[in-house]
């Protein structure tokens, strides 16, 4: 006996598209035969978690027992760390968990989500999944516009995303316009900051750090992630901060041990290690300098970014040259299904990564 099961799935999820992620080395190599590959795809820390980190995993040897579901001793650093309640943290499988999680809680079919063109693939598919309706705002210079994502909101709206700084693309919102909008949108709408890369752009004076504001805003919930700057994105852990009203909601529907014990005593010592940190932002932001520079020196227009990855514009189809630096052993991102077919984004890799982009780029460009 069979069945048609596609026919049994809701509508949402029958019409979603798996979440494509990028391109692995181990993968590159099989298909290609390559010996030395280099990922420069997928906005992880090129410098990877820090040694103190990489010591604590180590002498992790009883395994055979769960973790510690409710994650007590990471988020009373956190609290420290945020001056908040406990109550008021959610931990996450990476922050991804967290965006599901609050679409969940606050969601249905009879409901509209906002968010900007040009934004996180994740909102989509979130969205999608539970049959809300898109609200898909233009894009002002590849960044969001505040004053459009206010206009659209109407009494079906229940949850916007916003991502600062905005992957793919890399573009920001500053202090005074985000917490200006925030002013002015109703209760009925819960309004999250997605702030995955908040350590690379808290170094620009006008940038805001929003989990300083969840006791103004009820409606507001902030995300953040172990992933990028603290290299653990292996690992998957990340959080938001909100009212504790939310962080009571969004903990109904979180999974039983969403965060492994590797994972939760990890980020405890990531979080004190403020140096790593610091080496991080430094690696990142001569990174950026270099390949700026050399798409200057190529006559290549890229998006101004504050995360850790910049966007670059061929001003014809990129794909080719996408898998033409992948025969040069340099793994890129595409981002056709964000409206940018034209673009790649490249993360910022240690100097001698960036290099050989570079040089393939540059092989390529002048063919």
């Amino acid at each position: 006996m069979s069945c048609d099961l596609f026919s049994l799935a809701t509508p949402g999820v029958f019409g979603l598209e798996p979440y494509r992620p990028g391109k692995s080395i181990e993968e590159l190599q099989r298909e290609l035969g390559l010996e030395e590959v280099i990922k420069l795809a997928s906005n992880e820390n090129p410098l990877g978690p820090s040694q103190n980190v990489l010591n604590v995993i180590g002498s992790i040897k009883d395994l055979s027992r769960y973790p510690d579901g409710n994650g007590f001793n990471l988020k009373k650093k956190l609290a420290e760390k945020h001056s908040v309640d406990i109550e008021s943290i959610t931990l996450g499988n990476g922050s991804n968990d967290i965006l599901e999680m609050a679409t969940r809680v606050f969601v249905t079919d009879q409901h509209e989500v906002i968010y900007s063109k040009h934004s996180f693939a994740v909102y989509p598919l979130v969205t999608q999944a539970v049959g809300a309706k898109h609200v898909v705002t233009p894009a002002n210079d590849w960044g969001h516009d505040l004053d459009a994502m206010l206009n659209s909101v109407n009494d079906r709206t229940r949850l916007m995303f916003i991502a600062n700084p905005n992957n793919p693309t890399g573009t920001w919102v500053d202090k005074n316009n985000l917490r200006s909008l925030l002013e002015q949108i109703p209760g009925h709408v819960i309004v999250l900051v997605d702030e995955a890369y908040f350590e690379y752009a808290s170094t620009e004076e006008q940038y805001p750090d929003c989990s300083s504001w969840i006791n103004d805003f009820n409606n507001l919930i902030v995300t953040r992630t172990f992933s990028k700057a603290y290299g653990l994105a292996a690992l998957r852990i990340g959080y938001s901060l909100s009212h504790p009203d939310i962080a009571n909601l969004l903990n109904r529907v979180r999974q039983p041990f969403n965060n492994n014990s590797l994972a939760l005593v990890a980020a405890d010592v990531a979080l004190q290690d403020l140096e790593h940190i610091k080496n991080s932002v430094k690696l990142n932001q001569l990174g950026m300098h270099q390949l700026t520079q050399a798409f200057c020196n190529m006559g290549l227009d890229y998006i101004s970014s504050k995360g850790n990855f910049v966007c670059v514009n061929f001003k014809q189809p990129a794909i080719e040259i996408y898998e033409n630096l992948l025969k040069a052993g340099v793994i890129v991102r595409p981002i056709s299904d964000y409206g940018m077919p034209n673009h790649l984004r490249i993360t910022i890799g240690l100097e001698c990564e960036n290099t050989k982009f570079i040089k393939g780029l540059e092989k390529i460009m002048v063919k």
